[in-house]
């Protein structure tokens, strides 16, 4: 619930060859609130979707803006939305955000609806971004494990062959426990520089006590709702201990799951707030035993990363390719999806994406 990502590429939907600029457009208060109450519920309300999508065309209009922007125009947007409610088990999953009205308000043709598919065929309707991890990848030594740590963490198993399918899920908390901790325990919205979790120490009875849970011990494809975990778990400890436990969780987590990849990686590249986080950045290293980095050791924005997938997928949608695979997401068979709102005056463009 930080804001919006905004990025442009350029991508035939199987290859990147250019990126634009990109931008994180942070929620008002207001805003991030409106949002959190909305969490859970299926229907997120009218308004919300309205200023969501607002700011979603303030986002665009700003990029498109932009002289570092790539030669040319941008030809479709991807808008992902903000998930409100993601229960795939019962096949549901809601993303807030209009579409089409972003498509009116922006002139561009908008690629929206990203998941709903997969869920229907009977998939998790997440990870979605392995594809392009995967197009990234390509140059990289490998097997290569992207670990996103958004408000829930994932991972993408990316192998040595160009012919091997991404392995993909939610490995479990990413910053979600962490943030609402310090939120409701100091006067901060998040563990800045991991400076918290840092003065504290984590308590290894309740870490092993949250991990007694059987989404950890189920194999992939598995993914989970920001509403499927709370910090009860620490009720009592001091800020610093609290904070320290909830970090060594998603680090001890991550290192459960990677006994579900096929094969050891060769580096962990790690995006998502979760990577400025030192605290969580010495615990991974410390529980994978393997190499730990920040994504930007190869060359990626990890601010921007999600955002281009996105970008990144909306092509494969005009294109009629896949979005989610059986290794994924668990869906069936390769699963095309997404929804295409044309604008009312069309732009035309040569392979750009926002």
């Amino acid at each position: 619930m930080d804001g919006i990502d905004a990025a442009i590429i350029r991508t035939d939907g199987e290859t990147v060859s250019g990126f634009g600029p990109a931008r994180t457009f942070p929620y008002d208060d207001d805003l991030r609130e409106a949002i959190r109450a909305a969490l859970g519920n299926p229907d997120p309300g009218a308004d919300l979707v309205r200023r969501l999508t607002d700011r979603h065309a303030d986002a665009v209009h700003d990029l498109l803006a932009r002289p570092e922007g790539l030669d040319g125009r941008v030809s479709v947007a991807g808008m992902h939305g903000h998930t409100i409610h993601h229960a795939p088990d019962e096949g549901v999953t809601v993303q807030a955000g209009d579409g089409p009205g972003l498509a009116r308000a922006t002139g561009l043709d908008v690629v929206h609806d990203f998941r709903s598919a997969d869920v229907a065929a009977g998939g998790q309707g997440a990870p979605l971004a392995p594809l392009y991890h995967k197009a990234l990848c390509q140059d990289l030594d490998s097997p290569v494990a992207v670990l996103n740590l958004g408000g829930i963490a994932n991972v993408t198993w990316i192998g040595p062959g160009a012919g091997d399918d991404p392995v993909a899920f939610d490995t479990g908390p990413g910053n979600a426990l962490l943030d609402d901790w310090i939120a409701a325990t100091t006067d901060q919205p998040f563990d800045r520089d991991g400076a918290v979790s840092a003065g504290g120490a984590a308590d290894p009875e309740i870490v092993a006590d949250l991990l007694d849970n059987e989404f950890f011990r189920r194999p992939p494809p598995k993914s989970l709702d920001r509403l499927d975990l709370d910090i009860g778990g620490v009720a009592g400890l001091s800020p610093g201990d609290g904070a320290a436990t909830l970090a060594r969780l998603t680090c001890e987590a991550v290192a459960l799951a990677a006994a579900h990849l096929p094969a050891p990686p060769a580096r962990w590249l790690v995006t998502g707030g979760g990577r400025r986080n030192p605290t969580l950045m010495r615990g991974l290293a410390d529980c994978l035993q393997q190499p730990v980095a920040p994504v930007e050791d190869a060359g990626w924005d990890g601010d921007a990363l999600e955002a281009q997938a996105f970008a990144f997928l909306a092509v494969r949608v005009l294109r009629g390719l896949p979005l989610s695979l059986p290794s994924t997401t668990g869906v069936p068979a390769p699963q095309a999806g997404g929804a295409v709102a044309r604008a009312p005056r069309n732009r035309t463009g040569d392979g750009f994406s926002a």
